[in-house]
């Protein structure tokens, strides 16, 4: 009598979800993927991801786990009409209101919009013999033991026949976003509440599409000015596949853009930065602008239960939410399948505890004190300013003026925030030199940043 297969279940058909599931199908003999929405062969943004209509980034890193994953994913992209360019090099980033200088760094950057990128991932994924979509399902309940030390499935709704199904399995990966429900079904089953932390950033942001005769960017990807204490609204303006023009604009604490066109461009020629105003002057929208709205990040702290079910493991948005507008959450999806990976083997199970505790250590930690970082900048944001959080403020301001003259140190930061090295890297002594030189360089009021007198949006 042959061994049973083993059967992995990954509720929800995110990009951590995708990601997921193309590790377990290196160990497990069938890999389910659940999802609310209709996946396969679909183009367009899809209802169960809000966040389809609106920028779409993947930092250096994430780009380089995706491709380790499936080889040739970037050529897919390009080949699709996606532009290119240098991460660097090729990007005009502003912040406190006045350019970085730049320099190549040899990271390619492929902008592309939200669905096509999710298509081409779950394109990939779908070849994998081992994949089964399983489309059109809520996720009623996880499904566990008698004595609720494992968990054992999922209890579905089909939305389409009107009927409750379960599935079992030897691991269930919740890949379903900030929304998991996990959490509350584990407090259900007596274990206790999971730990979070939450910024309150209040974040609104609004995205347009646009036609463009000219070139705003004079061979640049894309402008990105980046909000600051003094200007608490930034944006992307960026070229993205097919000749189409993607613009999200953004406003922290209450201050979101609005959606009337009239005002959205009020809102664009309030930046610190004249350049998308005057390029959105020649541009042609194509679609209506469309908001969303964060209001807080969201970390569930699983590395700190003293108790977990065998058979669950959490990624993505579920575990840890990121500030949107630094695209963090794509990179950090992608990095964590690398750490599912190594708690994979082929005869035993992953252990929960381990497997956590290695995601925040390799995968979390550090971006989530990059994010949490820049957003206590901002003085109205709650939250406790620890010293040696002041003091790595500071330091970043710093970094953030000697990369208005410095390259080498404008390439240091970038590789930080893509998160190719991190963020201690720049305490490099080389580094450090380099920001404390640049820093405190003499410099004339010409190169303050212009302060723009903000309106604030109903």
């Amino acid at each position: 009598m042959g061994k049973k297969p083993r059967r992995a279940l990954v509720l929800g058909g995110s990009y951590a979800g995708l990601f997921a599931a193309r590790v377990l199908t290196e160990q497990y003999d069938e890999v389910l993927i659940v999802d609310r929405d209709k996946l396969v062969g679909e183009h367009g943004p899809r209802r169960g991801r809000p966040q389809g209509k609106h920028i779409n980034a993947m930092h250096v890193r994430g780009l380089q786990v995706t491709e380790e994953l499936f080889p040739g994913f970037i050529d897919g992209l390009i080949a699709d009409g996606c532009p290119t360019g240098d991460y660097a090099g090729s990007c005009r980033w502003y912040f406190n209101g006045r350019p970085l200088v730049r320099e190549d760094i040899g990271y390619i950057a492929v902008p592309a919009t939200a669905p096509l990128m999710e298509r081409h991932l779950r394109e990939r994924v779908e070849q994998l013999p081992r994949v089964r979509f399983v489309e059109r399902h809520d996720i009623a309940g996880l499904e566990a033991s008698p004595d609720r030390s494992r968990i054992t499935g999922a209890r579905l709704r089909d939305l389409d026949n009107d009927r409750d199904v379960l599935i079992e399995a030897d691991v269930v990966v919740d890949a379903t976003g900030r929304g998991s429900r996990t959490p509350a079904m584990l407090e259900r089953f007596g274990y206790e509440r999971v730990p979070e932390d939450r910024i309150k950033i209040d974040l609104g942001y609004v995205t347009q599409h646009y036609e463009l005769d000219d070139d705003p960017w004079h061979g640049d990807l894309a402008i990105i000015p980046v909000a600051f204490p003094a200007s608490p609204r930034g944006a992307i303006f960026t070229q993205t596949d097919h000749g189409k023009v993607e613009l999200t604009t953004y406003g922290l604490l209450g201050d979101h853009p609005p959606t009337d066109q009239e005002g959205f461009y009020d809102f664009i020629r309030s930046l610190a930065i004249p350049d998308i105003a005057d390029a959105l002057k020649s541009a042609r929208p194509i679609d209506e602008p469309v908001p969303f709205h964060y209001p807080v990040t969201l970390r569930r702290r699983y590395e700190r239960m003293t108790r977990l079910p065998a058979g669950l493991l959490v990624t993505g948005d579920a575990v840890t939410s990121f500030n949107p507008v630094y695209a963090q959450g794509m990179t950090v999806a992608a990095v964590a399948a690398l750490t599912l990976r190594r708690h994979l083997s082929p005869h035993g199970e992953p252990d929960p505890a381990a497997y956590f505790r290695d995601l925040a250590r390799d995968c979390i930690d550090a971006p989530w004190e990059m994010t949490t970082t820049v957003d206590l900048i901002f003085p109205d944001v709650p939250g406790h300013r620890s010293l040696k959080m002041r003091m790595v403020q500071r330091y970043l301001r710093l970094v953030q003026v000697a990369a208005t003259r410095d390259p080498k140190v404008t390439t240091a930061y970038l590789r930080a925030a893509g998160m190719v090295d991190t963020p201690q890297a720049l305490m490099r002594p080389a580094t450090l030199w380099r920001v404390l030189r640049g820093a405190f360089a003499r410099t004339s009021s010409a190169g303050r940043p212009r302060q723009p007198a903000l309106t604030r949006s109903s």
